[in-house]
């Protein structure tokens, strides 16, 4: 079963709206066949387009710092540094010590391993810290975020909406306030980008 995307046409008629259903109806349905299908109005797809162009200008700004070390277990080490200077010793030289213990231990792990930029991982990022994720119990106990689909069928207008606006925010937050003024200067230079694409 395919999955055709169409748009109504002023004259009353469906026509296709991507290359895959344009393909699917030349070369798999013969001239008159008669398809059934089930309707759904999808939402405003150059809305998406517009939440991609401000994905893809957070990417173009972003640098990866990389380290192997999260800043959960740094914190955690931090912490039982301090801890430990309240039963005695010099809470600077523990700290300096659990960071020596953190470089050693990231020197380690990233071995040979070189830093390079996913936008696939990036944008999982993103939708995940934007809080449209669902929590999945590891068979280790933990738990990870993993982003809930933003495809056409998976979210309606309303809820990408609130997804857009919760991604602002978090590319705000990270990774454009570095660079503009404000978000509304951010949202107008992503627009720039998606009139020039289109």
């Amino acid at each position: 079963m395919a999955l055709l995307q169409l748009i109504k046409h002023a004259a009353g008629y469906l026509i296709p709206a991507s290359p895959e259903t344009s393909e699917f109806l030349h070369s798999k349905c013969k001239l008159g066949a008669v398809l059934i299908s089930e309707f759904k109005q999808v939402r405003n797809p150059a809305f998406h387009r517009k939440f991609f162009a401000l994905l893809n200008l957070g990417f173009d700004y972003w640098e990866p710092t990389g380290g192997a070390i999260s800043s959960n277990e740094r914190k955690l080490v931090a912490g039982y540094a301090k801890f430990l200077s309240n039963f005695g010793g010099s809470e600077s030289a523990l700290l300096d010590a659990a960071e020596v213990y953190l470089s050693r231990i990231a020197d380690k792990r990233a071995g040979s391993i070189s830093l390079c930029k996913s936008f696939d991982a990036y944008r999982a990022w993103v939708i995940v810290e934007a809080g449209h994720y669902i929590a999945i119990q590891l068979p280790d106990g933990t738990l990870k975020k993993h982003p809930r689909s933003i495809s056409f069928a998976n979210m309606d207008e309303t809820e990408f909406s609130q997804l857009y606006d919760a991604a602002l925010d978090v590319l705000w937050r990270w990774i454009l306030s570095g660079t503009f003024s404000s978000k509304e200067e951010a949202e107008n230079t992503a627009n720039q980008l998606l009139s020039f694409a289109g």
